[in-house]
């Protein structure tokens, strides 16, 4: 995506776009011990992680800055739901423990002893979003960095779910009016349908309506998604935030020189052989 001039009317402050694709992804709100769920969309705090993963951050790093950061994402291919069936069992033939924890944290046995636990795990397969990341201008030119090379291996919510290139879509530094939904809904307004290639092909309309979320003090819907602090697993906790739910008509023609070149013998892409 093409950077945009010096915001007007947002001060020192862009938007971070990041195309978040693959195989599979999997965006967790209310996951327990042995049902692991994923919400139809990226959560903020799945984004977060991803962002200070980029950044070489540790789980009991300080994540504040980050969540500071507003978020809005647009569904540009929702994919499908899929189930994983699992059956879980200690390698060395011991009690599984519970998720019950002793006051020095170590994980208490089943009582009775079990042995065997069936899980099951979901994911989007084949999805595509948009997420817009707004905030001060350098921190998110130093994000955008973070990503392009990543501290930590980057995932779609999961750590078995790798993204497919590129995720970087560009830096948009406005004009944003102070009106049409906000800096936010703008830059998604103003980035190209990023669908996969074989769904694109069966677009015959210029323009898209695709559904989006976009953080709003003012919105009419409220998620349980945002981080407080760290991502120690030992202190985890989460807190609010208001979005609003709306429409995005947005452009299906992406230009040539933005289209990922999958046949350069220079770019190691696995994913390739999928057709991403």
């Amino acid at each position: 995506m093409t950077t945009h001039s010096s915001d007007q009317h947002g001060g020192n402050r862009a938007v971070l776009l990041l195309r978040l694709a693959g195989p599979l992804q999997s965006w967790g709100q209310h996951s327990n011990f042995n049902r692991y769920d994923t919400s139809s969309e990226p959560t903020k705090s799945g984004v977060i992680g991803l962002l200070a993963g980029a950044e070489g951050r540790t789980r009991e790093k300080d994540i504040t800055d980050l969540c500071r950061l507003e978020l809005g994402i647009r569904v540009d291919q929702p994919g499908s739901l899929a189930r994983d069936y699992h059956t879980i069992s200690d390698y060395a033939g011991r009690p599984l423990p519970t998720a019950a924890r002793t006051a020095k944290r170590i994980q208490k046995p089943t009582s009775p002893a079990k042995y065997t636990q069936v899980t099951q795990r979901y994911y989007l397969e084949d999805a595509v979003f948009v997420a817009a990341v707004y905030g001060e201008r350098s921190l998110i030119s130093s994000l955008a960095d973070a990503v392009r090379s990543p501290g930590f291996p980057l995932a779609l919510g999961r750590r078995a779910c790798i993204p497919t290139q590129p995720i970087v879509l560009g830096i948009d530094e406005g004009p944003f009016e102070p009106t049409d939904g906000g800096p936010l809904k703008q830059a998604l307004t103003r980035v190209p349908w990023q669908a996969s290639q074989h769904i694109r092909k069966r677009a015959h309309a210029v323009k898209i309506d695709l559904a989006a979320t976009i953080e709003n003090r003012d919105g009419d819907d409220i998620l349980h998604d945002v981080p407080v602090g760290t991502f120690d697993p030992a202190n985890r906790c989460f807190t609010t935030r208001r979005v609003q739910h709306t429409w995005i008509n947005a452009d299906t023609r992406i230009p040539e020189s933005q289209i990922t070149k999958r046949d350069d013998a220079n770019l190691h892409d696995p994913f390739a052989l999928l057709g991403w």
